[in-house]
């Protein structure tokens, strides 16, 4: 599977890894101020933007797709970026690969396994009859009262594609739907990462809990964690600047 990627920048390089339902340019911003100091690739998940679907979704699948991408690019040694589901993908690459991965940041995310949190989603992105949809506006207007909040149809809605005069979900709906118990597991295997890690977390998300400090230390003893405050799940776009420079200054230290 070849994945699709950015790329942009140079010097030491740095992987971004986005969440749920999102691509690469979910952290534009973020690819675009790490850039100014490292080369910066960001890259779309197996079943999410313009990379393959595949039926098996897993994070152990996820990260050796990333870490093989990195092979084809010639890229031995890097630092992992990965927010919520992708914070996931690069905790278990981190763990399966600790020889390649130079500092790892996690955004907004534990090792652990939660509770099912997308129900609701899946079920309103299942109802939409996209073949009756013509434009924006009206999947948007589908959404609106079954998605209340403004923000998180925003955020779906730019998974959404026009291929041959119809709109489809670049996100692998019915794979993910199948899959989801896999997004809602911990971790796989007992390996450790011994490397720099730096937790961030939104200082009004309940992601990233106290009761996974023990859990976050025995997968990663050499950890810190950061708090942004006024800032909820979406952390690196609520409070882009402060998330920014937090990040800038963990790579280059």
């Amino acid at each position: 599977m070849q994945l699709n990627f950015h790329r942009q920048g140079f010097g030491a390089a740095v992987v971004l890894i986005h969440g749920l339902f999102g691509s690469w340019e979910n952290l534009r911003n973020v690819a675009k101020s790490l850039s100014e100091h490292f080369e910066v690739i960001a890259v779309d998940l197996p079943n999410h933007g313009k990379s393959p679907h595949c039926d098996d979704i897993s994070y152990r699948q996820m990260s050796e797709q990333v870490g093989q991408l990195m092979v084809e690019l010639g890229i031995d040694k890097y630092s992992l970026l990965g927010h919520s589901m992708g914070g996931k993908v690069a905790m278990q690459l981190a763990i399966d690969q600790p020889e390649h991965i130079e500092k790892l940041i996690v955004v907004d995310i534990a090792p652990v396994a939660y509770t099912a949190r997308h129900d609701s989603i899946f079920d309103a992105l299942s109802a939409i009859d996209l073949t009756q949809i013509s434009n924006r506006q009206a999947a948007e207007a589908f959404l609106q009262p079954l998605i209340p909040e403004l923000g998180v149809r925003q955020f779906l809605l730019k998974g959404l594609a026009k291929e041959q005069d119809q709109f489809v979900w670049r996100f692998n709906l019915k794979g993910l739907i199948e899959n989801y118990h896999n997004m809602t597991s911990g971790l796989v295997g007992n390996g450790a990462f011994l490397g720099s890690t730096l937790f961030v977390k939104g200082g009004d998300s309940d992601y990233l809990l106290t009761e996974h400090r023990e859990t976050i230390l025995g997968y990663f003893p050499n950890s810190k964690a950061r708090v942004i405050s006024g800032a909820g799940h979406w952390v690196h776009a609520e409070k882009p600047a402060l998330f920014n420079r937090l990040v800038n200054d963990f790579l280059l230290t």
